[in-house]
């Protein structure tokens, strides 16, 4: 049976736009092109980090070297490597304010015990089980202040402080499972959906919340169109130890069956492509083999299974730069009567 298109309105930038993302390298990820485009349209930009990233794996290969793979396991080190990292490629982004969440003091907050720094919220950790798709470690393993194991409500209080301050007419993050099921990523989900409820509740202004999905049918054609790349079959063939997703193998939560999802909002990945990759070489501990394809005159930048290029993560498996990036609106009043439909659940 062929699934007709899900339909797609184009992205108009107007107001605000707020990001939530779990770890350093996620905002480039999973919503880079959406933060280039909103940026290079003159519209305010907010990425809200809730962790550093500190039990991140470290990318240090004859492939790739960085010179830092000492710092896997040095959690202080690590995590403020990464903000260096975070920093460049918000740059290349065009973002010029971001917060970390444990930065900002909840509203009930009193003073800092001895005149301290707050807590930090820390990386939960996570293990791959299949590619691109991760799952979390045991509670045993957890470190005390690990971000899913901090209060929802304490949490969201922080997030809807920097919403209530920045006004936004729309705030990304991912789909309820996370994007690849890092528990993280879920629980970041989790924060931004309570931090608008507590908004709505107080009576304040609400925006819009995009969820980052894709339709199942692109991922897989994607997956097919960077196994067909000769420069693809070229770095395989060269032993770099990387191996390509298989387009018929199981998908991660931000792929959804096409037939269960709303009208999406389509930001083309091409108008931003450099920005997107330089930002992505900015994370050189956590990504790696960043390469633009060739597709000038092709119909690659244009269809929505078409792919712009590809990386690997530290799990060594090819991933596509896709064309496009695909948000699900749900709730909120959208500018100027784009798409709204319900959270894709």
């Amino acid at each position: 049976m062929t699934v007709p298109p899900v339909p797609q309105a184009a992205v108009v930038p107007d107001g605000g736009l707020l990001a939530v993302h779990a770890h350093p390298d996620d905002e480039t990820l999973a919503t880079g092109a959406l933060l280039a485009t909103w940026a290079r349209a003159a519209q305010p930009v907010t990425v809200v980090t809730c962790t550093r990233g500190e039990r991140g794996e470290v990318i240090d290969t004859p492939a790739h070297p960085t010179g830092v793979g000492h710092l896997e396991g040095d959690g202080p080190a690590l995590a403020a490597h990464r903000e260096g990292e975070l920093a460049r490629a918000l740059g290349a982004l065009g973002v010029t304010d971001h917060v970390f969440l444990d930065t900002v003091a909840p509203p009930t907050a009193g003073a800092v015990p001895d005149g301290g720094a707050r807590p930090r919220f820390e990386d939960s950790g996570m293990a791959w089980v299949a590619p691109g798709v991760a799952s979390g470690v045991a509670t045993e393993q957890l470190p005390p202040r690990a971000f899913v194991g901090v209060p929802l409500d304490e949490a969201a209080a922080r997030l809807a402080a920097v919403v209530r301050d920045r006004r936004p007419a729309v705030v990304a993050t991912y789909e309820p499972g996370g994007g690849y099921g890092h528990p993280d990523h879920v629980r970041a989900h989790d924060v931004t959906v309570r931090a608008l409820e507590l908004l709505e509740t107080a009576g304040d202004p609400v925006p819009a919340l995009w969820l980052a999905v894709a339709p199942e049918s692109t991922v897989r054609a994607a997956r097919r169109a960077l196994a067909a790349q000769p420069a693809v079959r070229a770095l395989l063939a060269v032993g770099a130890g990387l191996t390509l997703p298989g387009p018929d193998e199981a998908l991660p939560p931000v792929a959804r069956p096409d037939a269960s999802l709303p009208p999406l909002v389509a930001v083309p990945v091409a108008p931003v492509l450099d920005e997107l990759l330089v930002a992505m070489r900015a994370h050189a501990t956590q990504v790696q083999h960043v390469t633009a394809a060739a597709t000038a005159g092709s119909t690659a930048e244009e269809e929505p299974t078409g792919i712009l290029g590809w990386y690997a993560l530290s799990n060594d498996v090819l991933a596509p730069v896709p064309s496009h990036e695909f948000y699900a609106p749900s709730g909120g009043a959208l500018p100027r009567g784009q798409v709204r439909r319900e959270p894709t659940r």
